[in-house]
């Protein structure tokens, strides 16, 4: 059963930035269709849960869960959203991956935490990946917009990154809380900043909205890609440990380059090979002392 979900849950992930630019490219305002997707996920998991008596409906009002909504939600999925509209879902999907690197530098230069060379070489490794995915259109092509996007996500990397280091902080505080709980609140936060910055800055078009593209994009994006993947990641969380789900990394970004070839016609070029290649090493050798002692000789093992 471990090994299914993770097979499902990194076949979902691996989908959902082809499905993010089947929206937009569909003509869905890309802040509205994040905004629509996260807090309608958020909501109704929470309801399920009020439902079923899991926690109270009290629990939504603390202000605990805005900052998470905001770095982990907001930031992340308004310049992944806005950036699809220009640049291919796989190389959406490889930058995405850089989150580890963005906490390491995080920990390191703010935290002040220290860090094993490995990590630091993963993180050079994956840093000089990202130019080799970047230099070629930046120095030959000049695609002022197609790089600009690109800094933008990796600008929304850093929010997720801030996220995570909350939540992780969340979850040691409030041990009583579900962390299915904790990211369905912070999506109906993430979600209604979202639905306010599409208000100021959007025209929504209901055509778009209808068309199989539009409306597809976001269903499967609600209740599979949040609703589902993450259900089946926190599930991962309680049955391993706090590592093995997050191993998605590895393999997701580099499906979601074939998927895009495969289906919607994106390029892969040399380049954007190397550079995919050396991001995904890069996060491999950073975890490398963790890969080893979770599976060198042990397999799996649940927390305690």
């Amino acid at each position: 059963m471990i090994l299914l979900n993770y097979i499902l849950m990194c076949a979902i992930f691996s989908t959902t930035f082809l499905a993010i630019k089947v929206g937009v490219e569909a003509g869905l305002p890309p802040f509205f269709a994040a905004g629509f997707r996260f807090f309608t996920a958020g909501l109704l998991i929470m309801l399920w849960m009020i439902v079923t008596k899991k926690i109270r409906p009290s629990l939504l009002l603390r202000k605990d869960w805005i900052l998470v909504g905001l770095t982990s939600t907001f930031a992340t999925f308004a310049t992944l959203y806005w950036a699809e509209q220009y640049v291919d879902s796989g190389v959406a999907a490889v930058l995405s991956a850089t989150g580890p690197m963005m906490i390491l530098m995080l920990q390191t230069t703010i935290a002040r935490k220290s860090a094993k060379r490995s990590e630091y070489w993963g993180a050079a490794i994956g840093f000089a990946g990202v130019c080799v995915l970047i230099m070629p259109k930046m120095v030959l092509e000049q695609d002022t917009l197609w790089i600009l996007s690109c800094v933008v996500i990796l600008i929304g990397e850093l929010g997720y990154c801030i996220g995570s280091l909350l939540t992780r902080k969340l979850t040691v505080t409030y041990t009583d809380i579900s962390p299915i709980a904790i990211n369905s609140m912070q999506m109906i936060y993430g979600g209604l900043a979202l639905f306010v910055l599409s208000v100021f800055t959007e025209r929504i078009h209901i055509d778009a909205v209808l068309t199989w593209p539009g409306a597809g994009s976001m269903l499967y994006l609600t209740l599979i890609g949040s609703m589902v993947g993450h259900s089946l990641y926190a599930w991962l969380l309680k049955a391993t440990n706090a590592f093995f789900p997050s191993t998605w990394l590895f393999i997701s970004p580099m499906v979601a380059v074939g998927l895009g070839f495969l289906f919607y016609n994106e390029a892969i070029t040399l380049y954007s090979l190397l550079g995919s290649i050396l991001i995904v090493i890069g996060i491999v050798v950073m975890n490398l002392g963790e890969l080893t002692r979770r599976f060198g000789n042990r397999g799996l093992h649940t927390t305690a």
